[in-house]
């Protein structure tokens, strides 16, 4: 096969030929640009001096990122760089609430410093929340990116969609999934395998928009291997569920919810 034969059929294979503006964006920008930003924001722990020119350097770099991104609100207007940057000031916060609660809730962790550098947990929830902040200005697609991004390091699945309260701790990580409309309150922890799912997909599309995913309250800990699915799923204020359950209807305040035992028989060798 010549190269013009095999060019032709390369392009052949191509489905989406309709002129998308998302073609624009590279993963690797999207990467970049939510690293750049996490290191404005803990500045401190990344460098033992506080540069300023490093600083702008970085800020720099980020905002050209910013202005490759395709937007991709269905009005087609995005906010621009600078209002990103004022939607800063609510993420660090809330960034600072997640690493307290991880560190003071983890009798593991050393400090909070690792905590930003080193929690798997963490990586995850600050790509959450500066990929939702991005979503909100209109960049849905970068935002997917981020957030793919972050799945593909930690194995911590958060949709950028999700809405979630501060002090959110993430015990390990690994399999969690949380669901595009999920709704998580203040000073709720989860471990690993968790999922807050969907309860049926086979509409498919007719169900987009639609409330899909549960909604966990203030004070809820949720331990491993727990799923949860449902749009009218309610997990109450200061409830705990136990590893494994399988719930698909709401559960009281101050509930605890645990599966029986299984049976276990320990015999010598």
């Amino acid at each position: 096969m010549g190269k013009t034969d095999y060019c032709r059929f390369i392009t052949s294979l191509h489905s989406f030929r309709e002129d998308n503006a998302m073609k624009l964006l590279s993963r690797k920008g999207a990467k970049e640009f939510y690293e750049e930003i996490r290191e404005l924001l803990y500045f401190d722990c990344y460098h033992e001096v506080v540069d300023k020119e490093e600083m702008a350097r970085l800020l720099e770099k980020a905002e050209a990122h910013y202005r490759d991104f395709a937007c991709t609100s269905k009005d087609g207007r995005c906010g621009l760089f600078a209002d990103f940057l004022d939607g800063l000031t609510e993420v660090k916060r809330l960034l600072d609430s997640d690493v307290e609660a991880i560190y003071e809730g983890d009798p593991a962790c050393a400090s909070p410093l690792e905590v930003v550098l080193a929690y798997p947990g963490f990586i995850a929830i600050s790509a959450y929340r500066i990929a939702h902040l991005l979503l909100k200005m209109g960049y849905g697609f970068v935002a997917r990116v981020i957030s793919e991004y972050a799945h593909s390091r930690t194995g911590v699945d958060i949709h950028p969609g999700a809405s979630i309260g501060e002090s959110f701790f993430i015990d390990h990580g690994t399999g969690i999934v949380i669901g595009e409309t999920t709704v998580i309150g203040k000073h709720v922890k989860l471990y690993q395998g968790v999922t807050l799912g969907a309860l049926s997909l086979r509409e498919g599309r007719a169900l987009s928009g639609k409330k899909r995913h549960p909604t966990i309250e203030d004070k809820v800990t949720i331990y491993s291997g727990a799923s949860i699915f449902g749009g009218e799923t309610v997990i109450g204020e200061g409830s705990t569920i136990g590893s494994n359950a399988f719930i698909l209807s709401s559960v009281p305040p101050h509930s605890r919810v645990k599966i029986k035992p299984y049976d276990l028989e320990i015999v010598s060798k």
